[in-house]
């Protein structure tokens, strides 16, 4: 196939240093681009790329596309900017199916943060000021549904942290675990991944972690929402920008691209049925995610297709299980060629760029890997997986498995009642505005609706911290938790 989608260039960087000598998202972002087309091998490329598109960050530039564009005499291309909600992979995927309708000749895709430098601001005293970018780009890709109800934000917040906690809580009773060796065994997941991040060029933290430097929480690692101390959460205060050059077969080989540069994404799915956590009639097994999941699965058994790294998005421990769930890894501990997002470095919204460029480095140094890599927007609300092999096996299959997902997960309705008792299916142990403990419980009546409870009872906080409460039946006026 002419037409067939091929990676030919990818590039990455990190920087930690002084605030002097550390660059802003939008100059990351360009050196990353750079370094894609660099990599390509042929500078020639640039005349075929039709659009740059870009997940939207923390920094406020409007369109950085039309930026780089200018800086690297990119000319007639199309800008993209997508917001939080939007799955990273989407990005890529939309690229394939544009290459292979023959829209576009080649698509650059770019991400990047640059918080760190945000943080070497106030501990240096020094100004951080941002390049005013005012131009709007050619196309916004936004979601239309929120992410989060109101109940929920009123008592967990804007934070992802507070809704995976309670996710935690619920595959954990789910699996019927031990309390105690749960929290042991997903810091001896995470402990690992530290292993994995410390020999990664580009990982973030310097330090190998022990499971009782994970598990324990204290001044170094405190608990941020029960189970989850510091090290179990994405670390977002990082420098990091990633790029990946995607073009037709077609133009690689008119080009004289190098075989041993080009990697193709196999098959891709994607679930964006965007359910508010609270009302998710499985809270850990969404319909979709497993629709999304069993045809990658399908893919390999159909073709012969062996899969023997991974990355999974790891922006907290819950995540990681149910993606090794649905896919059916067993070596959750190998299951990340960064060393994960808590330890390699989790910018907001282009973390699956850095990983999708770290496991295409990995296949060309090994043309007989075979690489899957997962995706996560929102309170994991949404999921990618995406296939990638050095060997073009078959054409590109994609799968958005949303519309029949939406037939099978319906939301579970909210009660109006303030009194009454209920069964909790998942809960948590956060601070408040104030810096108070206060525990909060997501529960389901007797008529299958649900509803939020919240306790400052700290007899009840420590217990919860202690013992299982997920099945426990309990009563609650003013939907607080009557003792």
């Amino acid at each position: 196939m002419e037409n067939n989608p091929v990676v030919i260039g990818i590039g990455d960087i990190q920087q930690k240093d002084k605030f002097d000598n550390l660059d802003e998202a939008l100059i990351l972002m360009d050196k990353a681009a750079k370094l894609a087309i660099q990599d390509s091998g042929n500078n020639e490329i640039k005349k075929y790329i039709d659009e740059i598109k870009i997940p939207k960050g923390y920094w406020r530039y409007r369109d950085p596309g039309k930026w780089i564009a200018k800086q690297n005499n990119i000319s007639d291309v199309k800008t993209f900017v997508s917001k939080i909600g939007i799955l990273q992979q989407s990005l890529i995927n939309s690229a394939c199916q544009k290459i292979i309708s023959g829209q576009i000749n080649g698509s650059l895709i770019i991400g990047g943060e640059a918080r760190y430098k945000k943080t070497r601001a106030k501990i240096e005293n020094k100004d951080f000021n941002e390049t005013q970018l005012t131009e709007n780009p050619d196309h916004y890709i936004k979601s239309d549904n929120q992410l989060t109800l109101n109940i929920e934000e009123k008592s967990l917040g804007s934070m992802a942290v507070g809704y995976y906690s309670i996710l935690e809580s619920a595959f954990r009773a789910k699996k019927m675990n031990n309390f105690s060796s749960h929290h042991h065994d997903i810091a001896k997941i995470y402990s690992n991944f530290s292993n994995i991040a410390f020999h990664n060029d580009l990982g973030w933290d310097e330090k190998r972690y022990s499971i009782n430097e994970i598990v324990d929480s204290n001044d170094l690692n405190p608990q941020i929402a029960f189970p989850y101390n510091k090290k179990h959460c994405a670390s977002w205060n990082v420098n990091q920008s990633a790029a990946i050059l995607l073009c037709s077969e077609k133009i690689a080989d008119l080009l004289e691209i190098d075989n041993e540069k080009r990697v193709y994404l196999l098959a891709s799915s994607e679930n964006n049925n965007m359910i508010p956590t609270l009302q998710r009639e499985n809270l850990t097994k969404p319909f979709g995610m497993k629709l999304a999941a069993e045809f990658i699965l399908d893919v390999c058994n159909e073709n012969s297709i062996t899969p023997s790294i991974y990355d999974l998005y790891s922006c907290f421990p819950i995540a990681v299980q149910m993606f090794a769930e649905v896919l059916k890894i067993k070596n959750i501990s190998e299951a990340t060629v960064t060393g994960g997002m808590s330890f390699a470095g989790g910018p907001l919204n282009s973390y699956v760029l850095n990983s999708t460029v770290q496991i295409i480095r990995k296949i060309r140094s090994n043309q007989s890997d075979v690489g899957i890599i997962t995706g996560v927007s929102g309170m994991m609300t949404k999921q990618s997986f995406a296939l990638w092999s050095s060997q073009k096996n078959i054409p590109f299959k994609f799968m958005d498995v949303t519309e029949k997902a939406i037939k099978y997960d319906n939301p579970v309705e909210i009660s109006e009642k303030k009194d009454g008792t209920g069964k909790i299916i998942g809960y948590t142990v956060i601070k408040d505005d104030n810096l108070t403990k206060k525990a909060v419980m997501y529960i389901e009546n007797d008529m299958q609706k649900r509803n939020i409870v919240t306790s400052y009872n700290e007899q009840v906080i420590h217990s919860m911290e202690n013992n299982e409460w997920v099945g426990k039946y309990i009563n609650f006026a003013n939907l607080q938790l009557v003792v």
